[in-house]
């Protein structure tokens, strides 16, 4: 089983060109299974292609101490076993998502990929190996398709990227040499349980994370619920979603080669904010051009595509199609097009997107939406959901209520009537926000809180019977609290459904 997976791997690598013979690698190793047999995979690798050997990097997210510093020694240890050179260091991911409002996992993601590009700068490699599996493809593309991506989320993982397309935060170290810099996925075709049998047969002994079997993480609901429950309408599921990735990948280049041919066709002008379409040009464009024109327009303006949907893209274009000379559309993240005489002006508000750019990843909302209790409630037009489950209360439950994260609640039933619902604020709103002892505006307490003015018209807020019960991400309201006299408690926790893939 070694050998014919070390053959897999390097006809794998030879196939999607992963590794040359001039490549320097960095392997990002966490200690579970699957970056634990690419190390090892690789170090034959490297050795049958006579090249140096691989750079192990680990990084301690400190998020389930003492564990993750025992991980930490574990995969220290075996560097120096098999004499490869090491590179570790900490980062309070926990600290930093709630810094930046956003979900653990996009953070542990930022700052792990930053650190890794970091140590391939450090030691002149050329390629960062990570260990992404099949079935990790087959949750990232499950995951998409929930959440209603086109053929460039469906395609799922690339095999190769540029490190430097990959959405780090700002504010994470990014190396200064200007030396291209690729992320690989040797073990992309190959399923986890051939991975843990070759661990098994060279005696590895990985680490196992327990946090992979919380099912409140939306992709471990998916592997160990929703995946087992479509394997009893099609056993072959898995092999069906990978070779669906692999059509949409290449569907996806087809279209951004045709992209490629018409851009400079219907360009009519182009600098910092703005991209001019010429007008006539865009609109005899096919349908699919047009999505993937607009789609590129706002990538090139923003760099992401993030809180842009199908929805978005479908409205614009019927607007345009109407053909009314200064019609405005407006979008999230201070875009915004309007069809002029001659041109599709498609614009990125600077200072907009500015005030917005740490808020991008928050839940946020439009309209009132009926909350689902228990079960979940998508957020329309954004990688969001709210979660709710319905708990007894016990002693066991106050240290989970006691160390809730910033966007998690628990709320006592008795408080929450039939009609429960977020909403955006509307004026007079007033609460009683826990702890403070007093009535407050809304109004007041956002300014009290320094929530940016352009967030607060999308903040999520939680009533009941048109009672303010949380005010989503920032207070509860005071008599929505969990008391002894509380016999049911309401758990409510926002998810973001990342397109994004494992961390």
């Amino acid at each position: 089983m070694g050998q014919d997976l070390l053959e897999k791997i390097k006809s794998f690598c030879q196939k999607n060109r992963l590794i040359t013979p001039d490549d320097t690698l960095v392997v990002g190793v966490s200690g579970g299974p699957d970056s634990l047999g690419l190390l090892h995979l690789l170090t034959s690798l490297c050795h049958d292609l006579n090249l140096p050997p691989p750079t192990v990097a680990h990084l301690n997210h400190q998020l389930r101490r003492p564990d993750s510093d025992v991980e930490a020694d574990f995969v220290r240890n075996i560097a120096n076993q098999w004499q490869l050179p090491f590179f570790s260091e900490s980062r309070p991911v926990a600290d930093l998502a709630a810094q930046r409002r956003q979900s653990l996992e996009e953070t542990a993601r930022q700052v792990r990929y930053a650190f890794l590009w970091s140590i391939a700068d450090k030691v002149g490699a050329n390629k960062i190996a990570v260990g992404h599996n099949a079935d990790d493809q087959v949750e990232t593309v499950l995951m998409h398709f929930l959440r209603g991506s086109g053929l460039n989320g469906l395609r799922g993982m690339a095999s190769q990227v540029n490190i430097a397309a990959l959405p780090l935060h700002p504010h994470d170290i990014t190396p200064p040499s200007s030396k291209p810099v690729a992320l690989i996925r040797p073990l992309l075709d190959t399923p986890r349980h051939e991975i843990e049998t070759y661990c098994h047969a060279h005696q590895l002994n990985p680490r196992y994370d327990s946090s992979n079997q919380d099912t409140t993480f939306f992709r471990n609901r998916l592997r160990h619920e929703l995946l087992p429950y479509l394997e009893s309408y099609n056993p072959n599921i898995r092999q069906r979603l990978q070779n669906t990735a692999k059509i949409a990948a290449a569907e996806n280049d087809l279209i951004e080669q045709q992209v490629d041919r018409v851009w400079p066709d219907i360009i009519a002008a182009a600098v910092a904010q703005t991209i001019d379409f010429v007008r006539e040009s865009w609109l005899d464009l096919p349908m699919g051009m047009k999505r993937a024109t607009l789609r590129r327009a706002i990538q090139q303006l923003q760099g992401h595509l993030f809180n842009i949907g199908f929805d978005h893209i479908e409205n614009a274009i019927s607007v345009l199609a109407k053909g009314q000379t200064g019609a405005l559309i407006t979008w999230p993240d201070g875009l915004t097009i309007r069809l002029n005489y001659e041109t599709i002006s498609i614009t990125s508000n600077l200072a907009s997107v500015q005030e917005q750019a740490a808020d991008f990843a928050l839940p946020a909302i439009s309209r009132p939406l009926i909350v689902q209790l228990p079960g979940l409630t998508p957020l329309p037009l954004t990688n969001w959901q709210l979660k709710t489950t319905l708990w007894p209360m016990t002693r066991a439950a106050w240290p989970k209520i006691k160390q809730a994260t910033r966007w998690e609640a628990f709320i006592d039933a008795a408080a929450v009537g039939s009609d429960i619902k977020l909403r955006t604020r509307q004026p007079g709103d007033q609460f009683h926000p826990l702890g403070a002892g007093h009535r407050k505006t809304v109004k007041r307490f956002m300014i009290d809180a320094k929530i940016p003015a352009a967030y607060r018209r999308r903040l999520p807020i939680l009533v009941a019977d048109d009672r303010i019960l949380w005010l989503c991400g920032y207070r509860l309201d005071d008599r929505a609290k969990i008391t002894e006299q509380t016999r049911q408690v309401i758990h409510l926790t926002f998810e973001r459904i990342d397109f994004w893939t494992k961390s």
